[in-house]
């Protein structure tokens, strides 16, 4: 019965054996042909030639599977095999039916005698217990075998080298990947360049909204990828950089993008901080490799945000006997745009919105040529944008967009997207169907005023200070020859330490404030405490934002504007900023104690006549300081149609 089974198995092994030498031919093969192409052979390098690529993958796989091959062949007669109990074995043994037999250190194998002297043998496997004697019963009865350390070579290659190898590499290249975030090398010596190809880059003038004239000098930079033969046929050359500059949220970088895609050429995108790293030298390499990258993918443009990152003027103390990391990097940077051919068609784009810690060198001509400002939108371009970022948006028929940007002055492009956003979610809030006025309006308080404290609730008493002290700014406001209209006054807490606000909306978009202007703001300002000590007989803390701001309006007067008749037209004191603490500001006094004296007396005679007309106001208006206080103590929120109801009489 068990000859059919045996030569079933002696045909599979035949098959196997013969599969396995194509397979060794086709290898030998292609590792010939893949020689004759590539006599290096370095599988690792990547090759311009598609087909060779394709024949080095191929012989790796074919490799591959010759291992898994020799395994399998290896292995398939232990497949065949029966175990058998060791205490059988051992009866075996001592019946003299062992006819080989093959002692490992984990596992015995061998043959037993056939019954019929022509026959197979029957091959079995057995886990031994193991005893001193065995060789000596083995011996005894003449049995026919060998011993050995361990398993056979290419097993113990497969399974002691080759897998545990594998699975090293494996979890190596895992933990450096995660290690370097991306980044080319161990010590992240790779450049972070990201390369946006036309079809990526889908951001156009037409959705950036306001910022005409920075837009239209964009567009000349513009025209000169596209055709820079007609500057130079006029004897002219491109510009090597463009410089924007604006506060922060003006759509500096939107613009760089929208210049990209304007133009259909790579964008090449990196902020200034990612040139820094810890080791000496890696800023300037990856200077060195970007400009490398753009004059092969010409025309393009680089842009690098945040250019005051590594574009801080040098000087100071020399740190460690020579440069830091980041002068390394600004000096390569300027060596490169220096030797900038401005013929090959790449411009150099950077944006910030501190230039005037950036360098001398980078600003002078040849560098970058073109300083564009992003200012903040006034109220057109305000209207624009909100238009722009509520296109998308569902509007009640009652949304007046004008009104919006008229209760948004000084806000840019980033704070109105927000305020369009937080309006959305306030529709969500109240289940509206359709985004109202309402929302708006309370979009708008958040970001200026903060968050509703809804859980801060004020006593009776505290309740009522604030009531006059917001009434009493209102007042002031409304009867000083420039105070700007109040749009609303709020006693609900908000922020983290506002307990009320009133909020006045300009008529008018204003650049420049007059002597007279500033005194009245100082009034406006401090008319709440002086309602608080005229109703309540007493004044509080909630004063001190307001005395603060009256007083930095007063000193700026004396002694930075020249609004002083004492002191004459002169500036006092100059700013400066400290080495070591950029972030900070110290001011260098320039005038004598005299003088200093003389400053003084002039910042409190100012204060003095702001509070003086203030409490003019409220004493002669102080019964309808009261109506108003208890408006707002019974409302707690009153807009300006009820305020000027209520200073009518109606």
């Amino acid at each position: 019965m068990d000859k059919p089974k045996n030569n079933s198995i002696k045909s599979a092994l035949i098959r196997l054996g013969a599969f396995y030498a194509r397979v060794t031919k086709l290898l030998i093969s292609e590792f010939n042909s893949l020689v004759k192409r590539d006599p290096d052979l370095e599988l690792n390098k990547p090759s311009d030639d598609k087909s060779n690529g394709l024949k080095k993958r191929r012989f790796v796989y074919l490799a591959l599977f010759l291992i898994l091959m020799l395994s399998l062949l290896n292995n398939v007669n232990e497949m065949q095999r029966d175990e058998i109990p060791y205490g059988q074995f051992l009866n075996l043994v001592k019946e003299a039916k062992i006819d080989k037999a093959v002692v490992s250190e984990r596992i015995i194998t061998g043959v037993i005698k056939p019954d019929n002297a022509n026959g197979p043998g029957k091959h079995f496997v057995t886990v031994p217990l193991w005893q001193n004697d065995l060789a000596q019963m083995l011996t005894q009865n003449k049995v026919d075998f060998i011993v050995r350390s361990g398993d056979n070579w290419l097993t113990n290659l497969f399974f002691n080298w080759i897998i545990p190898l594998s699975i090293f590499v494996l979890i190596w290249s895992w933990f450096m990947r995660k290690a370097t975030a991306g980044a080319q090398s161990f010590l992240n010596l790779g450049n972070k360049v990201r390369i946006h190809q036309d079809t990526q880059t889908n951001i156009t003038f037409a959705d950036v909204a306001g910022a005409d004239s920075a837009k239209q000098e964009l567009n000349e930079s513009i025209d000169f990828l596209k055709a820079p033969e007609k500057i130079q046929r006029l004897g002219g050359r491109m510009p090597k950089g463009v410089l924007l500059v604006g506060p922060p949220g003006t759509g500096k970088t939107l613009l760089a993008r929208a210049v990209s895609g304007e133009a259909k050429v790579p964008f090449f995108n990196i902020s200034g901080s990612e040139f820094i790293e810890l080791f000496v030298g890696v800023g300037a390499a990856r200077v060195r490799e970007l400009f490398e990258q753009a004059r092969s993918k010409a025309p393009c443009i680089i842009f690098i945000d945040e250019l005051d990152a590594i574009g801080r003027s040098r000087g100071g103390p020399v740190v460690m006997g020579g440069h830091d990391e980041r002068e390394q990097t600004l000096n390569q940077l300027l060596t490169e745009m220096d030797g900038f051919d401005t013929s090959v068609g790449v411009v150099v784009m950077a944006a910030t919105n501190r230039p005037e810690v950036l360098d001398k060198a980078l600003l002078r001509a040849g560098r970058f040529d073109r300083q564009i400002i992003v200012d903040k939108p006034d109220l057109q371009d305000r209207i624009e944008i909100l238009k722009l970022h509520t296109k998308n948006m569902t509007l009640a028929k009652n949304i007046d967009i004008a009104v919006v940007a008229k209760r948004t002055p000084g806000l840019v492009g980033a704070d109105l997207a927000n305020i369009a956003n937080e309006a959305a979610i306030m529709a969500t809030r109240f289940d509206h169907k359709q985004v109202e006025m309402e929302d708006f309006e309370a979009a708008i308080d958040r970001i200026l005023a903060g968050p509703e404290k809804k859980n801060r609730v004020l006593n009776p008493e505290e309740k009522r200070r604030v009531a006059y002290h917001e009434a009493g700014h209102a007042m002031v406001a409304e009867h000083v020859p420039t105070g700007q209209p109040v749009h609303k006054i709020s006693i609900i807490p908000r922020g983290v330490s506002a307990l009320g606000f009133t909020l006045q909306l300009p008529v008018e978009e204003k650049f420049l404030s007059t002597e007279q202007e500033l005194k009245d703001q100082i009034a406006i300002l401090l008319g709440g405490r002086i309602a608080e000590e005229i109703a309540l007989g007493s004044i509080s803390t909630g004063a001190q934002n307001d005395l603060e701001k009256a007083s930095d309006i007063a000193r700026n007067m004396v002694c930075s504007l020249g609004m002083s008749k004492k002191l004459g037209a002169l500036t006092y004191g100059k700013r400066q900023q400290l080495q070591f603490l950029e972030t900070e500001l110290s001011e260098y006094r320039n005038y004598s104690d005299e003088t200093a004296r003389i400053i003084d007396t002039e910042v409190m005679a100012l204060v003095e006549e702001g509070e003086a007309r203030a409490r003019q106001v409220i004493t002669e208006n102080r019964t309808t300081l009261e109506k108003l206080a208890n408006l707002l103590q019974e409302k707690e929120v009153i807009n300006r149609e009820e305020m000027v109801a209520l200073l009518e009489g109606k």
